[in-house]
């Protein structure tokens, strides 16, 4: 199993003296720390209008980033693909994973704030029909021989061909999944699969049994499955203190940052995210004794290897872990970043391996 570096440039919080700007520049340089401790990915959470996040360019920070670093794989976490043309989304990442050297992990999503629709005057009501013709022209878009054209409900053009075309062949992208239907669509597809486990827990009763279902719908259409992964919130602790304090974090994550981008009202929420609403309510009485490993690793780094290990024994290929959430300063989640490479990471074999090579360069 693989680790990467995962954020969602989370930043909506009373008193908050950390600016946007300063908080883009700390993710940065993190991810370049990430590249330097031999972690296989970063994350890049793409957010608009100091809604959840702060960071709404992450193809222009990940090809910064190509450029500082390399060995890390290069993600945005995720693609809000209905408020853009997939046209210009296709030329974007073929073009960073070329340069790169085909270091690009694609991943999109369909969102679930409509505030962050409205202003591109992209309809949120139909977000999953768009979201899935979407993919469709990208998978398209990477994969043609050479001129092709799309009649759909959203988008309609003739005669195009995409170039540069990306390194990867294909660069087959992750779909991320809150929902059974974002799970069957990347199982139909052959594409893969990023899972948040708590929303996982919620609609299949655990990661694990999430992965088998993937697994199940790619055997229905006669293929194995594609790469399945997941993020995790982490806070490595050695006392009780330091304990509260990662579980307190996510907690004001949660409520502060998170819960006002969900849709929570059953009465105008639309039919493909109805399973918000219970997410949110499950959120809002959430206590910070309650969290448990459906959503955060914290504790001690034996009780974070152990957790891991089930998750890893779920079918599960990397973990993408959160670490600056909660307005935790910056010197304690590089510290956090160390410790983890340090003393965590080298327990799994794939991490071990690759730590040597970086070593070895």
């Amino acid at each position: 199993m693989d680790f990467g570096y995962f954020t969602l440039s989370d930043n909506r919080y009373p008193d908050n003296k950390r600016t946007a700007e300063d908080f883009v520049r700390e993710i940065y340089q993190q991810a370049v720390l990430a590249d330097r401790i031999g972690m296989n990915s970063a994350w890049i959470g793409e957010h608009h209008f100091n809604l959840l996040g702060v960071n709404a360019c992450p193809n222009m920070l990940l090809a910064q980033l190509a450029g500082a670093t390399k060995h890390i794989r290069l993600a945005p976490a995720v693609v809000l693909l209905p408020v853009h043309h997939p046209l210009h989304v296709a030329e974007e990442w073929a073009t960073l994973d070329l340069l790169s050297g085909g270091r690009v992990d694609f991943a999109a999503g369909r969102g679930y704030d409509r505030l962050e629709y409205q202003p591109f005057q992209a309809d949120f009501e139909s977000s999953s029909e768009s979201f899935a013709e979407g993919l469709e022209i990208l998978w398209r878009a990477w994969t043609e021989p050479g001129k092709w054209s799309h009649k759909g409900k959203f988008w309609q053009f003739d005669n195009i061909e995409v170039r540069p075309q990306p390194m990867q062949q294909p660069l087959r992208p992750y779909v991320a999944c809150f929902s059974r239907p974002s799970m069957e669509l990347a199982a139909r597809n052959d594409w893969n699969i990023i899972f948040a486990p708590f929303a996982a827990a919620m609609v299949y009763g655990s990661l694990g049994d999430a992965v088998r279902t993937f697994h199940e719908e790619a055997a229905k259409h006669g293929r194995p499955p594609r790469r399945a992964m997941c993020s995790y919130f982490i806070h490595i602790a050695d006392t009780a203190e330091e304990e509260a304090y990662g579980r307190q974090a996510l907690i004001r994550y949660f409520h502060d940052a998170l819960i006002a981008a969900f849709p929570s009202d059953a009465k105008t929420v639309p039919p493909t995210y109805k399973y918000f609403v219970a997410i949110v309510e499950t959120l809002r009485n959430m206590k910070p004794e309650s969290l448990t490993n459906k959503s955060v690793l914290v504790g001690s780094t034996q009780k974070i290897i152990d957790d891991l290990k089930q998750i890893e024994a779920s079918g599960i290929s990397e973990v993408i872990l959160y670490f600056n959430y909660g307005l935790k300063p910056d010197a304690m989640v590089r510290e956090q970043m160390q410790r983890f490479m340090a003393d965590i990471a080298p327990h799994f074999d794939t991490v071990r391996n690759r730590l040597k090579l970086v070593a070895a360069q």
